[in-house]
């Protein structure tokens, strides 16, 4: 029978250290990342100097809502790459950013209007650019507190915002070097345009409807095999730009694509080949096709 007086865990030969039973995460992060910054942590790794430099190019995420699992993948990933050179004995500089312009954050401004009943185009630019600024401001700093939350080492006190003043001055002055060199020209580019908003668009910010286009078969002869029913056949190809067909010089295929080769063994009255014509699809297409020109078909075996 168990004695119920003996405590097991004194029985076992366990060692003595000072860690908490349990980790406490939620509670203990704040702390390691507050003493990081006491210490100030992104500097003292700068302290030995004549190191080769290492510095990540990073594109700055928007300044317009709280951070999501993108952004997290984004910055973790990047994180490991800056601290690997910086353990490889690199001086690993990473300066975080923000992008403060563009539709993303004037969108936000435009909601609240909308709330209030007020109308974007009766509100001043300079003000309406104001409340922009104020906006971006305020996320870059909830951000900023995010981006610390998942570990990530930076100059954080110290950011580039591109709507600071100096950013705004040295883009101009660059400008201006292209304009005196020379290297400053004016040419032709689409730009994406809201005529609602009255502004420029990313690609990324414009969505497409599904369009179904017209789509034109045609078929190319087959030439120098040396089998005869090879030979006589034809390779299907299809295009939603036929006015490129004078200009072609190729058919290109896959080499992890099945193909078969498919006989014509009967058709509409009216229609554009004939009885016993030999055509080359891929397997996975060739069912739609034919059943799109209307045309019954037998696949022919492989062995020839």
């Amino acid at each position: 029978m168990s004695d119920d007086t003996v405590d097991y865990k004194d029985t076992l030969n366990l060692p003595k250290t000072d860690f908490p039973m349990r980790a406490g995460l939620p509670k203990r992060e704040p702390e390691w990342l507050e003493r990081w910054a006491d210490i100030g942590v992104y500097d003292r790794l700068r302290q030995k100097t004549g190191r080769e430099s290492f510095t990540l190019h990073d594109g700055p995420p928007y300044a317009n809502g709280n951070l999501h699992i993108g952004h997290a993948l984004n910055k973790i990933l990047k994180d490991m790459v800056v601290r690997s050179q910086q353990m490889m004995g690199k001086d690993a500089r990473y300066i975080p950013g923000w992008d403060c312009h563009g539709l993303p954050i004037e969108w936000k401004i435009e909601e609240k209007y909308r709330k209030k009943g007020r109308d974007k185009d009766a509100v001043p630019v300079v003000e309406f650019r104001q409340e922009c600024r104020e906006f971006a401001a305020g996320w870059v700093d909830a951000q900023r507190d995010e981006f610390k939350r998942l570990g990530i080492t930076g100059k954080w006190e110290n950011p580039y915002l591109t709507m600071d003043f100096h950013s705004e001055r040295v883009i101009a002055a660059e400008f201006q070097k292209f304009l005196m060199n020379g290297t400053l020209y004016q040419g032709s580019k689409p730009v994406m345009w809201s005529p609602i908003e009255k502004t420029a668009l990313a690609e990324a910010e414009v969505e497409y409807h599904d369009k179904e286009s017209f789509t034109v078969w045609v078929k190319f002869k087959v030439v120098g095999t040396g089998n005869t029913v090879l030979d006589s056949a034809k390779v299907v190809i299809w295009t939603t730009t036929p006015w490129t067909m004078p200009s072609n010089k190729a058919v290109v295929y896959g080499a992890g694509i099945s193909y078969g080769l498919y006989e014509v063994i009967g058709r509409p009255e009216e229609c554009w080949v004939s009885i016993g014509e030999h055509f080359i699809l891929s397997d996975n297409l060739a069912e739609d096709v034919f059943g799109r020109a209307r045309l019954d078909t037998y696949h022919v075996p492989p062995t020839l």
